[in-house]
């Protein structure tokens, strides 16, 4: 590169330090600093960016929203009359392009203004040389099929060549595109700085977060103040293949995914829960077991700890315990969900092979939302790392006026030779429900109507629509395992004006027949009292043992900057177990494959006043713990977790008995006033003579307490001391602990 370029080199990051976060530009000399989220050390010990091996030497790895470099405008020349960027990347993941704008890879530019420069990659791989040249705006975008690929390196090269009033990109050596403007054309100088791997007019999301940022690997970058001919990109690109031995250094998906030891020594990440790698997390979906395995997805920003372009993730279990991240199972597609992988399920064909079933996002249509259908690439392959997507969806709404325009998160199931889907939804003036709709191929699919409704005048709080409806079988507890009870369970999530953002249900009955539910109660109820943490529902009955299992999102509740500093957002819950009490009522527990997360037992006793226990706990602390509690008494009782030893900062999970209450206090949870932790959360539970039965679960950040099996709240602390680990007893006299044992938990990912 250097042998071409360097008499006209306006600058040159040959990207080779492989570490630490300053980098050289070899022009000028001068060092500067690279831009990372996890340097501000906000939970953890500061990190510096990220290196990996280049292209014969080391490559800067830019995550997606918070790696970048600002060069001081007054530090670089202006180009006039020609320019040549050219530059090693391997992108990660493409960009939504908020606004219209690319993830810029390089950029020294004002568009309103029509200054500067700008070489970045737009939707799907497209990419793009644009400038500002006499007054206007002037975009070249690659030709179709001269799309950057993903996970993969490859050589780009833009060249403008004012005097002949040529605009030219190159793939890989490759001519890949071709723009003629007037000749004499000249580059109209910008005097902002030049930005590296974030766009310095970027759309603005969430505060924090600024859009439009490159995400992937990127080495050798330079910049020209004259047009390098055909021949002169190539042999650039002939010379980065020498540097590595003639042969591009391979790349699989596989080197993308982020690495959990980033995120490991941060206090509030939970680890014994599934999480992504890092960035952002939303709903698990489309749990299925195959050839003894476990896989379960999740909605997924690989961009950042942002809400934005969602993908489907994807982790593989052999135990439901322990689990192994793989690559995106499923990313948009140019013609099939351009705008967004949403939320779905899995079922498995006639042959036993599994199907995904996802929301297609496509802002060209109306509804924007269509149900995609996607099968692995291999049946044979234990991880199922690919999936290749039917060419076009499976099911579309058929608009009315009696059907609002959200149609969206299929649930699927096998019955009886044929397939059920529901797919939330939600009717004019009538409220949300779910649609249903049979198949016998799994192809073609016939509307059977509303499955279920419930009347927005009594319950306004369940919103204009649903979603993520879930089905699953009712069981009863038998000594031998589930038995069946003849009831369901349906779970939704109300969306739109007035809805509360929780997991409700009905138990009922299930026609078969009719493909309707039957509510046995018309008033909805609560799995969950932890207000916002335990949402996001998706189900399924576990051939191994025949158990009904909910899995849930645990909201994060923090705020964009805390997000952006932390590079990760939300999680999600441990499985539950749901079954049908004796009473008629529904029986929630967490999965008893944590017990194979079990490492050290901290503490085990019985028959102790709160007190003596007390004394007990004094030396007990810990993060990640399992407690199981069984306190007889008549008063109000207690438990207080993540609490510092002066009882500055605690979080009390508490019954009482008197106002029939469980819940969660958080007013002393953190000292942090940039927390959002705080109040009161709480619900009703009667326990009569029962003994309170808790059982809690203590990752970090995210607390979940089963009550007596009936209910569970599920909350977060994030104190701000690092003695925030205690335990105590808080109940009132006569009060026994008959058992209380206190386990030492490790971490669900190696």
């Amino acid at each position: 590169m250097h042998r071409i370029g360097a008499p006209d080199e306006i600058a040159r990051w040959p990207f080779d330090e492989g570490e630490g976060d300053l980098t050289r530009e070899s022009v000028s000399g001068e060092l500067h600093r690279i831009a990372f989220a996890l340097a501000a050390g906000r939970s953890q010990p500061p990190q510096p960016p990220r290196w990996r091996p280049g292209i014969g030497g080391a490559a800067l790895v830019f995550d997606g929203y918070s790696t970048h470099i600002r060069v001081p405008g007054a530090q670089l020349r202006q180009p006039s009359g020609g320019l040549t960027i050219s530059v090693w990347v391997a992108p990660g993941t493409y960009d939504l392009c908020a606004e219209g704008r690319p993830s810029t890879i390089v950029n020294r530019h004002d568009r309103q203004r029509a200054e500067g420069y700008l070489l970045g990659i737009g939707r799907h791989g497209a990419w793009t040389l644009q400038l500002g040249l006499a007054g206007g705006w002037t975009e070249l975008w690659c030709e179709p099929d001269a799309s950057v690929p993903l996970n993969t390196w490859s050589h780009l090269a833009a060249t403008f060549d004012g005097e002949a009033g040529r605009l030219r990109l190159y793939l890989n050596g490759a001519p890949a595109g071709s723009l003629d403007v007037p000749a004499g054309s000249a580059l109209t100088p910008c005097p902002a700085d030049l930005l590296i791997g974030r766009n310095n007019q970027a759309a603005v999301l969430a505060e924090a977060f600024l859009m439009n940022h490159f995400d992937g690997w990127m080495d050798e970058l330079s910049i020209l103040d004259r047009a390098l001919s055909a021949a002169q990109i190539g042999a650039l690109y002939d010379e980065g293949l020498a540097r590595c031995g003639g042969t591009v250094p391979k790349a699989t998906a596989r080197d993308f995914i982020l690495p959990r030891e980033m995120f490991s020594r941060d206090r509030h990440r939970p680890q014994f829960h599934v999480t992504t790698p890092g960035h952002w997390m939303n709903e698990p979906h489309a749990p299925f077991y195959y050839e003894g395995r476990y896989h379960l997805f999740y909605q997924f920003n690989p961009k950042g700890p942002f809400f934005h372009y969602l993908h489907w993730g994807h982790v593989v279990s052999d135990d439901l315990a322990h689990w192994r991240d793989l690559p995106p199972a499923l990313r948009p597609e140019p013609d099939i969900d351009p705008d967004g992988v949403w939320s779905g399920s899995a079922a498995l064909d006639g042959n036993g092979h599994p199907v995904l079933f996802y929301t297609a996002g496509n802002n060209a249509h109306v509804p924007n939302q269509e149900i995609g259908l996607a099968r692995p690439r291999d049946a044979a392959d234990p991880e199922l790392a690919e999936w290749a997507k039917r060419p076009a969806p499976v099911l579309t709404l058929e608009r009315g006026e009696a059907v609002l325009d959200e149609f969206r998160d299929p649930f699927v199931w096998r019955e009886d030779g044929r397939w059920v889907m529901l797919v939330g939804a939600g009717l004019a003036g009538r409220g949300g429900t779910a649609l249903a709709y049979v198949s016998e191929d799994l192809e073609s699919w016939t509307p059977c109507g509303p499955f279920c409704e419930s009347s927005p005048e009594l319950y306004p709080y369940l919103g204009t629509a649903w979603e993520l409806p879930v089905l699953l079988p009712l069981p009863r507890k038998g000594e031998s395992g589930p038995e069946p009870s003849g009831k369901h369970i349906l779970l939704i999530s109300p969306w739109g004006p007035g809805a509360r953002s929780d997991i409700f249900y009905w138990i009922g009955r299930y026609d078969a027949e009719r493909v309707r539910f039957e509510p046995d109660h018309a008033e909805p109820r609560l799995v969950d009292y932890g207000d916002f943490h335990f949402t996001g529902p998706s189900g399924m009955v576990d051939p191994p043992t025949g158990r009904s299992l909910l899995f849930t999102i645990a909201q994060g509740e923090r705020t964009p900057e805390i997000d952006y500093d932390c590079g990760w957002s939300h999680g999600a819950g441990i499985p539950v177990s749901l079954t049908l009490l004796e009473d008629g009522t529904l029986g929630v527990a967490p999965i008893a494959e944590i017990a194979r997360l079990r490492e050290e037992v901290l503490i085990d006793i019985g028959g102790l006043s709160p007190e003596a226990a007390n004394k007990q706990l004094a030396d007990i602390a810990g993060d990640m713990l399992e407690i199981e509690l069984t306190l007889r008494g008549s008063g109000r009782a207690a438990l207080a977790v993540r609490r510092t030893p002066d009882g500055a900062e605690e979080t009390v999970l508490f019954c009482d008995r008197a106002k029939g209450e469980i819940g969660v206090d958080r007013t002393r949870t953190t000292l942090d006033p940039s927390e959002r932790t705080r109040g009161i959360q709480s619900g009703p539970l009667a326990l009569g003579d029962e003994p309170l039965s808790l059982h809690v679960l203590v990752d970090r950040s995210l607390i979940e307490a089963y009550f007596n099996g009936r209910r569970c709240v599920t909350t977060r602390a994030y104190p701000s001391r690092t003695d925030a680990a205690g335990l105590r007893l808080y109940a009132e006299d006569g009060a026994i602990v008959e058992r209380l044992i206190v386990r030492r938990m490790g971490g669900a990912f190696g």
